[in-house]
């Protein structure tokens, strides 16, 4: 019997003497990508490793296979030293004395070794001793795992290929961009003006020098068509209907067109089911225009600007907890509409101050007009000590209609009322605050220059800078991450790249600064809370530095 088959048949009698169900192989790698992604045994024990020489620990998910080789299995780099792929194309071939280790290694070829079988892999995972019997560098963890842990985490590694993900052809990337029902129409034409131009762009412009490239442990000469030099095909997925039933759409736009991943799109108060789809499919989804967007503890492949409405929620709360706390106020009074993204940062402020001494109220207006509605909310909001208004610029522009606002602190969220230029009457602005999830006005000029001119130059209206912009450094730091990949077309390597590459951005358009490490999905993460400067005009200063809740 192979060592292989042995090791999976020891598995199979220790889980099934544990009273677990025998797996079948699949359900084996399974259990092997607990270990690799989370540090998880079979038995539910945390993994342990130790790099012998350095006499360093690591426990859990510290162990964990993936902070090094990645998900993608595609390897890393830990200062100068290049962390090797450990997919089944690499471990399981020759690497021949010309070869290098793959895509992160691309500079620094190593020793040529025999390939790997499972009983010489097991014997690595364990003692650090490579298929020719050399030790590994001492960043490799030693692990003490027994026959079925070893057993899971080779079938695992043995299904880890960096195959071409779906939406990728010999010729062409397929990339889609959604759109919700609930998206604003000025919005969708300035964006889709964005992504149509720039994709008809990357088409015209003349193929670029690629990359060498790997597969199967050996050098393989570049052949032009790497990732970076693929035809885009875009793709438009308009949603419709209730959100429960976006899912099954999006399936069927999937079968009938498999895509690599979605490259910007638009939304509202509703993400979630497309968050869960990409997380399904592992498409990467870069960069959406969503004001309430979602991200799970375990989800990889969703990355998005900022937390936007929920992030203000945070903002307010810091300030609401330090600022309003001093002055004695204790009652909030929360005004939105119901469906729409002020209902979920309402929830989230209202979970931020719980336990901080705040009776904390919300008003849930209908959906659509009702100017009784919104008066009589108002009227309420006399009694609290802090009002917060999630609303859309039409309702803060009807306050006008009012003869006095109420005496206490006002907030307003920045996104939905149109940040500056909210239309917030002047009698209401003196105690106003509205949270800014952007850098100041004053100081994005020079990183807004570039998108401007790229949009002046394409005979491009402006309808929503910020849509624009931000589709904009969507695509520019898609192309950027497919140029880092040669010809590994997967959706996993490619949010690896972004993560290696976001930190080192100067252009950051309405943002400071962006930076996504492992298990981040927000890349600004922090904002201001800003008063007007005047009783009209579209001035703002920031009542506090940068801070990140």
């Amino acid at each position: 019997m192979r060592i292989g088959q042995r090791l999976a048949v020891i598995a199979c009698a220790l889980l099934a003497a544990a009273g677990r169900p025998v797996p079948n192989r699949s359900d084996i790698a399974q259990l092997g990508e607990a270990i690799y992604l989370h540090g998880v045994l079979p038995g539910g024990a945390p993994l342990e490793g130790t790099q012998s020489r350095m006499g360093i620990h690591q426990h859990g998910a510290d162990a964990a296979c993936v902070n090094c080789h990645q998900r993608s299995g595609l390897g890393s780099h830990e200062g100068a030293s290049a962390i090797p792929p450990v997919t089944s194309e690499y471990l399981f071939h020759p690497r021949l004395p010309e070869a290098h280790d793959g895509p992160a290694a691309i500079a620094n070829p190593h020793r040529p070794r025999a390939a790997y079988n499972d009983e010489t892999l097991a014997r690595a995972i364990r003692s650090g001793i490579d298929s020719e019997g050399r030790p590994l560098n001492d960043l490799m963890p030693r692990f003490d795992l027994d026959d079925a842990s070893i057993a899971a985490v080779v079938a695992y590694l043995r299904e880890l290929a960096s195959h071409r993900s779906p939406g990728v052809t010999e010729a062409a990337l397929h990339f889609a961009t959604i759109v919700t029902p609930d998206a604003d129409p000025v919005a969708r034409r300035g964006m889709l003006d964005v992504l149509e131009r720039y994709v008809t762009q990357h088409n015209s412009a003349p193929l670029k020098p690629s990359p060498s490239s790997w597969a199967a442990g050996r050098q393989v000469g570049a052949t032009g068509a790497g990732v970076a030099n693929r035809h885009w095909q875009l793709h438009l997925w308009e949603l419709s209907g209730a959100p429960e039933t976006w899912r099954a759409q999006l399936e069927r736009q999937f079968a009938a067109q498999p895509v690599f991943a979605l490259l910007s799109g638009l939304g509202t108060a509703q993400w979630a089911p497309v968050q869960g789809f990409c997380e399904q499919h592992a498409v990467p989804c870069f960069f959406p225009n969503v004001e309430v967007p979602i991200a799970g503890e375990q989800d990889f492949y969703s990355v998005y600007f900022s937390e936007g409405v929920l992030l203000e929620a945070q903002l307010i709360a810091r300030a609401i907890a330090s600022g309003d706390a001093d002055s004695g106020a204790s009652t909030v009074r929360q005004v939105y509409r119901r469906g729409d993204s002020g209902e979920a940062a309402a929830a989230v402020l209202t979970t931020a101050l719980q336990g901080r001494n705040f009776g904390v109220t919300n008003d849930a207006l209908p959906a659509e007009g009702a100017i009784r509605s919104l008066n009589d909310a108002l009227a309420r909001g006399h009694s609290a000590e802090i009002l917060v208004l999630w609303l859309r610029p039409h309702d803060l522009a009807a306050l006008a209609r009012h003869d006095a606002p109420p005496p206490g602190r006002l907030y307003l969220s920045g996104i939905m009322s149109g940040l500056e230029n909210a239309p917030l009457p002047p009698s209401w602005r003196a105690n106003a605050a509205l949270s800014y999830p952007f850098e100041l006005p004053q100081r994005r000029g020079v990183q807004l220059d570039y998108a401007r001119g790229w949009l002046s130059f394409n005979h491009i209206p402006v309808v929503d800078l910020q849509v624009q912009a931000d589709t904009y450094l969507a695509c520019t730091l898609l192309s950027d991450a497919l140029k880092l990949m040669a010809d590994h077309a997967s959706g996993a390597y490619l949010i690896e790249q972004l993560q290696g590459l976001l930190e080192h951005r100067s252009l950051t358009g309405y943002y400071p600064h962006l930076a996504l490490a492992t298990h981040q999905h927000f890349a600004s993460k922090g904002g201001y809370i800003v008063r007007f400067d005047t009783p009209q005009g579209t001035s703002v200063v920031a009542n506090s530095p940068w801070t990140v809740p």
